[in-house]
């Protein structure tokens, strides 16, 4: 997610002009399911839809829409809710939008504890309820933090960290995120020019533990997968390799492009593909976007287009989902 929501004007999100390339032309009825600043649903209407179905389980997006909303004449009707029941909200969809992660109106807010370089409350809760990542750090087992650290961050130095916030957090609660981000630079090398923050990777894998993202595409992808009409579109904007690669290889099985892992395995019953693929290789940011938002770098589209076959499953595994703890 992308742009400065200070403004009733928010900036265009990422991959918003790739994005309406690929799913040209627009039309008919679309589910934003990570509304945010309402960027992309904004875009697809100014495009051609009809109507977006703008869905996030942030209060403050609410909030945030209510200068400009207007403006669209009842054509983006917001929902207060999850995009992995998309399908309990709409069914016969012409597309869907995903756009993943953190959105800046969220890092851009102390108070909402998403950000090592600002301090505010270790909390990181999408919803503003539920689990913090305070709840996480304090109370959860050095293995069970070193884990997630590890599978949702992909810090290698999970185990170190894990000790210190232990030992840490023995002396007195870590309840702040600068508190938090001392902890986890001490335990790292100072990085070098160019490199990201100390703090990026554990920061990032409390905040999928907290909100349960994976789990989140996991069952998003397949709700979307029943809530699309035949030839609607799929489109999934990721900012990092876990969640391109979910996404990747659920394109990939339901479009029928996977084999048996192993050739001594029985061959899997044949099935009908529930999509095609369009972006036969994820789309990146054009140079024009690079030069005006460099955090668009990592970011990648791809796009598939639903068929007429029946809705089906895959499990978790199969697309690459990490798990803690042996859950999924």
């Amino acid at each position: 997610m992308s742009g400065q929501e200070g403004s009733a004007r928010p900036h265009i999100p990422v991959l918003l002009a790739p994005l309406l390339r690929e799913v040209s032309p627009v039309f008919g009825t679309w589910l934003d399911g990570t509304f945010g600043a309402g960027g992309y649903s904004r875009g697809l209407i100014e495009a051609g839809a009809t109507k977006v179905i703008g869905v996030d389980r942030d209060p403050l997006a609410f909030e945030m829409a209510k200068p400009w909303i207007g403006d669209y004449d009842g054509k983006i009707e917001m929902v207060a809710g999850v995009f992995s029941k998309m399908d309990d909200y709409a069914q016969g969809l012409d597309g869907v939008v995903l756009d993943l992660g953190v959105s800046s109106m969220q890092l851009d807010l102390a108070e909402r504890g998403f950000s090592f370089m600002r301090d505010g409350p270790l909390d990181m809760r999408m919803s503003q309820d539920g689990m913090s990542a305070a709840d996480i750090v304090n109370e959860a087992t050095e293995v069970e933090i070193a884990d997630i650290l590890y599978q949702y961050g992909e810090e290698r130095a999970s185990r170190r960290i894990a000790k210190a916030i232990v030992r840490e957090r023995a002396i007195e609660p870590i309840t702040n995120t600068l508190r938090l981000t001392e902890i986890v630079e001490g335990c790292l090398p100072r990085p070098k020019p160019g490199q990201s923050h100390p703090a990026t990777r554990s920061f990032q894998g409390l905040r999928i533990a907290v909100n349960d993202e994976y789990g989140e595409l996991f069952r998003g992808l397949m709700a979307a997968e029943r809530a699309l009409k035949p030839g609607g579109l799929l489109a999934v904007v990721t900012f990092h390799s876990v969640e391109d690669r979910m996404v990747k290889r659920f394109m990939q099985a339901r479009a029928g492009k996977q084999g048996n892992v192993n050739r001594y395995a029985p061959e899997a019953e044949k099935v009908q593909p529930a999509f095609e693929l369009i972006t036969r290789k994820a789309v990146g940011p054009d140079p024009e976007e690079l030069d005006d938002n460099p955090r668009a770098r990592s970011a990648k589209l791809r796009v598939a287009r639903r068929t007429d076959a029946p809705a089906g499953d895959v499990s978790g595994k199969a697309i690459g989902m990490p798990t803690v703890g042996g859950k999924q």
